[in-house]
């Protein structure tokens, strides 16, 4: 089956509400040298995807002001991070073997080369990205999982959750049955920590609530702590002695209260505010305990190769929540943003 000329896509011209997703068609892009034309055949949600399309990353000196993930979008934009589909065309300079090949693209734009570069753009924020029929990608960016038995939608929730999640583990330096607390256990990056900590030996403290916390014990956490219950009380009453990690998605009041948690060399990883990103805590835990505070965005090209691993053995089983057309994109950000499901939303071009 050809290439068409053109494609449905989802784009934002500007930041705003749900209302500014707009279906337009638009040109098939065309892989430049170096890059992969990808048909998508499943992209997933998160909750970038909401806080690009609302501006709502603040800058250095501003944090109030309207901006992309790294700093101003190039309007318009097609949103979506996480894309699984198969290679349909290439580019000058790349095998034309590549041609029919199962991929998942690692959606991060990053600093330099090496096995170790830091993430500095994403795919649907600094480049377009998967809400659309047909997206490009640098070859090296895109990982053959032709032969895994996950889905394709399972496939698509892996990018930016599980590739978080395996950065906070990898950065935050998770050892064999070290006990780890999961904060925000029942969001997307959340239940992917879950899973790949249980997967590594850890033993699981979750942080959940209400009608979710069976679903994230199901997802492999130890124990789950009830949110609304006073954490830090639950969490002494679960590990006595203390945590060796804590993996947190919230921030906000939650530093303050971990950190206390945290055992001799104990380590923190935050990768998102949730709870709010102004933080205050005690500073002499932190240096009477020689503890440390690791900040923590997406992942390096190592860590997504390691998640490809996982993938290609199914060694994790992601949770799809819901699936929507692409035409309905408003309506499925909306529902990401109630916060009401366990698992990732995906979408089908």
């Amino acid at each position: 089956m050809g290439v068409p000329e053109t494609m449905r896509a989802v784009r934002i011209a500007e930041h705003g509400g749900p209302e500014v997703l707009r279906q337009a068609e638009v040109a098939v892009p065309v892989p430049q040298a170096g890059e992969v034309l990808v048909r998508v055949a499943a992209v997933a949600l998160n909750n970038t995807d909401l806080w690009t399309r609302e501006g709502a990353y603040g800058r250095p000196g501003d944090p109030e002001a309207r901006s992309g993930w790294r700093g101003p979008i190039g309007f318009p934009r097609i949103q979506g991070a996480d894309v699984a589909g198969r290679v349909v065309a290439v580019g000058a300079d790349v095998d034309e073997d590549l041609v029919g090949l199962r991929v998942v693209v690692d959606p991060a734009v990053y600093d330099t080369d090496g096995p170790d570069a830091n993430p500095v753009g994403l795919m649907g924020s600094e480049r377009d990205g998967g809400y659309a029929e047909f997206v490009t990608a640098p070859v090296e960016r895109v990982h053959d999982v032709t032969g895994s038995p996950l889905t394709d939608d399972q496939l698509a929730t892996l990018p930016t959750a599980y590739g978080t999640a395996l950065g906070m583990i990898e950065r935050g330096r998770l050892r064999e049955g070290e006990t780890v607390l999961v904060s925000g256990a029942s969001g997307g990056v959340g239940i992917a920590l879950v899973q790949i900590a249980r997967a590594r030996g850890a033993r699981v403290l979750a942080v959940s609530s209400g009608s979710k916390i069976d679903a994230v014990r199901e997802a492999g956490a130890h124990e789950v702590v009830d949110r609304a219950g006073g954490i830090a009380e639950q969490v002494r009453a679960a590990a006595p002695d203390g945590i060796d990690l804590g993996l947190d998605v919230v921030a906000g009041d939650l530093v303050g209260e971990g950190l206390p948690l945290l055992r001799e060399g104990g380590r923190w990883v935050v990768a998102g505010a949730l709870g709010g990103y102004d933080v205050t805590f005690d500073v002499r835990r932190l240096y009477l305990h020689n503890a440390q505070v690791i900040g923590s965005a997406m992942h390096t090209p190592t860590h997504f190769g390691l998640l490809m691993d996982l993938a290609r053995e199914a060694a994790i089983q992601p949770l799809v929540a819901a699936t929507f057309p692409l035409d309905q994109a408003a309506r499925a950000q909306e529902e990401l943003a109630r916060r009401r499901h366990v698992g990732k939303i995906v979408m089908h071009p």
